[in-house]
Parts: structure tokens; sequence; C-alpha cells
């Protein structure tokens, strides 16, 4: 296949794949109970209704004052003030403090009218029925939330493409959004090839292996927001593959086929995507280790894309193709990849021309990390069960030294 040979930089592909992609490719929203939406993404910018706090509160438990009644005060020459009585916890107070006067308040009570801050219980003592001894100043403002300090009222608070953590779940419950509007998951599916390759369960006979990547791609669409589709492990045969890919496009909305793409008389992947629709294959070949033989494709608006057999080559791609699409598909705010800076321990090898992914144990504290590589072959899982994330050495070096500050980007 002479595409084969004329390899892209990792860049490039994922640019062109997105180019022949519809501008919008987003698959619309759904609205599901905010409870439900932890990982999901915003299919629309939040509003507050009504401001955060709703008034103005305190924060710690003590006595609410008139900030200026207590200047001066200290232990030696306490401020004496009138107690005009206790902050009921979830009613509106009537009671107002006036000057000389200060009412009993716990955390979260409202704050009553008059008084502009709070005196912390331990800094003050009760000597006699009535009366409240402050053993320290406050200022202004202290141990006080303001009405609005958190959110105003109208206030954008999260926007569409953000990520919904918990804090995010929490915030939007606090203003009453009980059901949230989130981007519809992508349906990908996964189809896996091989007569060697048999379910986990089964007992390998010689010669033949256990499905590794079905499993392991699931796992990165789930983590970027997907729905993983299982389409099973499918014999060696343009017939069986055919037939599968026709089903896997027209009921999902991206195609992951592992194995069948490097250049072989029995690796039809590439001819089965081609029939999917146009434009078709894009890159069949990324100037890419582990990976090189990839093939991304877009049939009738469709992303496909054919994934090495290697477990640690398809790990590799997926984390630079899969998921950016899954992302892109969601709409999602491009996430800040968890990465340290650390010294490589060892020289480490690499071929110029292409980029190089090397995984690495990462030891040390932080800013004296070190990065050791952690070497294998693409068809050893456990190379990246020991490593804590990879290095990448740009396509023009031809390796790095050994005290080389590296970027690993954590897995």
């Amino acid at each position: 296949m002479p595409e084969f040979l004329r390899l892209q930089t990792p860049a490039d592909a994922l640019a062109r794949l997105f180019e022949a992609l519809p501008e919008e490719a987003g698959l619309g929203a759904v609205a599901i109970p905010t409870p439900r939406a932890l990982g999901r993404i915003l299919a629309e910018d939040v509003r507050a209704p009504h401001a955060l706090p709703p008034f103005s509160r305190s924060s710690v438990d003590g006595y609410a004052v008139r900030a200026a009644d207590t200047f001066g005060a200290s232990a030696s020459l306490p401020a004496y003030l009138r107690l005009a009585g206790e902050v009921l916890m979830g009613a509106l107070t009537t009671l107002e403090v006036g000057q000389g006067s200060a009412a009993m308040v716990h955390t979260g009570g409202m704050m009553p009218p008059g008084a502009d801050a709070v005196v912390m219980v331990e800094d003050t003592q009760v000597s006699r029925p009535g009366e409240v001894e402050v053993l320290r100043p406050a200022a202004p403002g202290e141990n006080v939330l303001q009405l609005g300090e958190d959110v105003k009222a109208g206030e954008t608070v999260l926007l569409r493409g953000s990520r919904l953590r918990a804090q995010e779940i929490g915030g939007l419950m606090a203003l009453g959004h009980t059901d949230v509007r989130v981007a519809r998951a992508p349906r990908v599916a996964i189809l896996s090839t091989g007569d060697e390759v048999v379910p986990p369960d089964a007992d390998p006979l010689p010669g033949q292996v256990r499905d590794v990547n079905t499993y392991t791609l699931s796992s990165i669409v789930t983590q970027a927001g997907g729905k993983p589709v299982l389409f099973g492990i499918l014999p060696d045969t343009r017939a069986a593959l055919d037939a599968a890919a026709r089903k896997a496009h027209a009921t999902c909305d991206v195609v992951l086929i592992t194995a069948g793409s490097s250049v072989s008389s029995r690796d039809i992947t590439s001819e089965v995507i081609a029939g999917l629709g146009s434009p078709g294959v894009l890159a069949h070949g990324v100037a890419l280790r582990p990976g090189k033989p990839t093939i991304l494709a877009v049939c009738a608006g469709k992303p496909v894309i054919g994934l090495p057999g290697n477990p640690v080559s398809a790990l590799v791609v997926a984390g630079l193709f899969v998921a950016p699409l899954v992302r892109r598909m969601l709409g999602c705010r491009p996430p800040l990849s968890p990465r340290v800076t650390a010294r490589l321990t060892i020289n480490t090898p690499s071929e110029a021309g292409r980029e190089d992914y090397v995984p690495v144990r990462v030891s040390g504290e932080s800013g004296t990390y070190d990065a050791e590589p952690v070497f294998g072959k693409s068809n050893l899982i456990f190379t990246l069960v020991r490593a804590d994330g990879l290095v990448r050495i740009p396509a023009e070096a031809n390796g790095l030294a050994a005290g080389t500050l590296v970027e690993v980007l954590l897995f």
C-alpha cells in the first residue's frame, strides 16, 4: 500500500482527521439528573438563578457584633456587650444587634441586622448572665460570608464543555439545578480481530493469546467520556470483518478495529474501512513508535480508526487519537493532562524521523523526580503496568541523554 510509505506526524494525522469531520461533530444533548452526571460534559452554560450564599452568614461559632464595639478589646481589658439572644438555625432571625450588644450565632447561621462581624467563641467568655466579654477585636467582615460572596445572581458559573467533577455536582445542587443537560456520549464500537485471539476467560491453546485490547480500549473510551460497544472477536476473514464493520458503522458513532492495520496479505482492514464511505482512509501509517501502522479514516461522516494489535501500541495510539477524538465529539474543553518534570536516569535511544513514546517509572520527590525507562516490546502489556507515564522523544532527536529533563505524561 503506497500510502503506508508516506508517514504523517501524529499532530498532522490528528489534524487531518479532525478537518475531515463535520464542523459540529457533537451528537446532541440529553437531560439527566444531576447526581448521575459525574464525569459527563456540560452541553450548555449554567447560570446562577440566585446568589450564594443567599444571605450573609457566620463562618464560625461565636457572637455577631458591631466590629466598632470591639476595637481595643484584649484579655486584660475586654469589651463588655449585652447579649441580645441567639440566632436560630434555619429560620429568619428577628434579632437586631445595636450599639453595645451581641447575638450568639452558630456556623452557617444568618447574620442579624446591625452586625458586621463575628467574634469566635474561643475569644469570648461569659462573666454573668446576659453579658459577654470580648477578648480580642474583630475587623468588619471578619468570620462572615457575605451575600453573593461565592456566586452572584445571574453569573455564569459553569461553561459548556466542562467535565463535571464532585465539586461541580455539589455546586449545581446548591443552586437547585437538580437536572442538567450534558453532551450525549458517543457510542464507540470496538472490533478485535485475529484467529489467535481468545476471550480472557478461556484457557489459551498453544499459539493463542487472550484478548487484551478490547478491554484496554474500552477503558480509554470510558475515561474520555464515550460509551464502548463491544463487537467481540472476529476471525481473520474479509467477510467477517466487513460484515461487523458495516454493522458497527451503522449503529455507532465511532469505529475502532484492532489488528489488521499493518502491511501484509492478511491485513485487509484498510480495504474494509475504505468501503464504509468517503472520503475513506486519510492516513495509513504514522511517524510514531509504537503505533506506526495506525489507520485514520472518516467514512460517511463517522471516524474510523485501525489500531495495531500489540497492546502497548494500541494503548499509545488510543491515547493520542481515540481519547482526543471522543473529547472533541463531546465538545469537551481541553483537559489539563497530568504531567511532571523529571530527570532521565539513563541514555534512551530513538530513531530520528518518528516520535517515540517511552514508558517510564517515576520516583523521588517533587522537584527531584527521576524517570527510569521501562523497556519492552509492544506486545508486552506489563511494560505499561510497570510504568507511571510516557516520555515523548521528538522526531528530530536521535535519543535523549541521561540527565536530560523530560516531561512525563502520567497515566
